[in-house]
């Protein structure tokens, strides 16, 4: 309200997160938005937090996104979506086990460098070798839009820190070998991703892509998508970096809601585990 310069009074509408995500959260976004939309008898509106990392691309857009293929990587989501028009937004692929960003963390954690793993492998990953340790690249090729990282934290797990059941154990963690690590995984992780964005639009037809999420803010992610999307004809939409990560701004897709008359009553629940 400060930033914007207007007042309570001022407001049309409140919108909030209530699906999905972690359900205290969940449900103390929802708590404080009804006490707003009650006390000042304007309209409640649910927005799905997905759709949100989506809709963040369009803040720095002037043209219609969709029809468009989009895909949301962060922490907790993997999730590949056929957006044939406004709000109507389809899942299309997911991972399986693992989210990008929460292999980036976990990958982070072994090599002992800081939380959040994204901005800490990123950085570490700038003095070393993208090609030092060929990862397995899961479902790269294959022909179901769907994601896989479990196997490549294993693959990073044994690399740095060894396999208990092999005879010969890897070298010490040195800085240098440590960089190696977090080059290589952060390539792997950028190419299936590029990849399997490249498949689904290619699949659907669309002439756009949207990217949203946490990862998205991943300089050689953003690097690749450009020059791939670029090459091939597609305009691409990606959230800028700081809008990349959960943030309120992104619930900018409320007035779609609005506009097209969908307001929720007061009794509304969150959904912490529903994707769609």
């Amino acid at each position: 309200l400060k930033q914007a310069e207007i007042t309570l009074d001022q407001l049309t509408a409140v919108a909030v997160a209530t699906e999905p995500g972690l359900v205290g959260s969940l449900l103390i976004g929802l708590t404080a938005a009804k006490t707003l939309a009650l006390t000042l008898d304007i309209p409640l509106i649910a927005v799905n937090h997905i759709e949100g990392h989506l809709f963040a691309c369009q803040m720095q857009e002037e043209r219609p996104l969709f029809p468009a293929i989009g895909l949301v990587v962060s922490g907790g989501h993997t999730n590949l979506y056929h957006c044939s028009e406004t709000l109507q937004f389809d899942l299309i692929g997911a991972t399986i086990d693992d989210a990008a960003g929460e292999a980036f963390d976990k990958v982070a954690k072994i090599l002992g460098l800081s939380y959040p793993g994204g901005p800490s492998i990123q950085k570490a990953a700038l003095n070393g070798n993208p090609r030092a340790f060929p990862f397995p690249r899961t479902f790269i090729k294959d022909p179901e839009l769907r994601f896989s990282f479990s196997g490549l934290k294993t693959a990073v797990l044994y690399e740095a820190l060894g396999n208990p059941g092999a005879k010969k154990q890897p070298p010490a963690l040195t800085e240098d070998r440590i960089a190696d690590l977090a080059a290589s995984f952060q390539a792997t992780v950028v190419d299936v991703l590029v990849a399997k964005c490249q498949q689904a639009l290619s699949q659907y037809g669309y002439s756009t892509l949207c990217v949203g999420g946490g990862v998205a803010a991943n300089a050689l992610l953003r690097e690749r998508l450009e020059e791939v999307t670029k090459q091939a004809g597609i305009h691409l939409s990606i959230a800028p970096p700081d809008l990349c990560t959960d943030n309120a701004a992104m619930a900018a897709i409320a007035w779609h809601h609005l506009d097209q008359g969908r307001i929720a009553s007061l009794d509304l629940d969150v959904k912490p585990g529903l994707v769609r």
